[in-house]
């Protein structure tokens, strides 16, 4: 559980200290839950010296300034997976950036099978309660790694 934005912003930090060239995070949650913030935090974390905004009327921002590129898409405004593949979502999900999807569940056909899923939940106007499950042994090892932050609620694998 996170109680301020600094917090939130932090278990993105964390994460992108943690985070390799090919890396998919996608984030769900209602609006106002936290994904852009946790998004921020993920471009503090690369070096990102741009602001970082909601891409929800471009669908999709790149950052390059950092150790490695984030490309942020908000699919909130996708009609499904047909629109993803047309504007090229497939080639920012296999590029060399980290790419961090919101609202990754009108795309989830284009998903590869192994990511890092992010739920937060909006508790109150600061508090988030932030759950993370690894869907493959890089993830899982990325999720371990950042178990000593007892903000977080851990789910483990696939099957979890």
């Amino acid at each position: 559980m996170t109680r301020t934005r600094e917090q939130t912003m932090a278990v993105g930090v964390a994460l992108a200290r943690r985070a390799c060239a090919g890396d998919v995070i996608v984030l769900r949650g209602a609006l106002g839950a936290g994904k852009t913030t946790l998004t921020q935090g993920i471009g503090r974390g690369l070096g990102i010296r741009e602001a970082i905004i909601s891409p929800t009327f471009t669908l999709l921002r790149e950052y390059e300034s950092g150790r490695l590129p984030l490309y942020h898409v908000d699919a909130y405004r996708l009609a499904g997976p047909s629109e993803a593949y047309t504007f090229g979502l497939d080639e920012y999900l296999y590029g060399d950036g980290v790419t961090v999807i919101e609202w990754g569940e009108r795309v989830e056909a284009l998903l590869p099978g192994e990511r890092l899923e992010i739920h937060l939940e909006y508790l109150d106007a600061d508090e988030r309660e932030i759950t993370l499950h690894a869907r493959g042994d890089h993830y899982a090892d990325m999720v371990d790694a950042l178990s000593a932050h007892d903000v977080l609620t851990m789910q483990g694998g696939e099957g979890a």
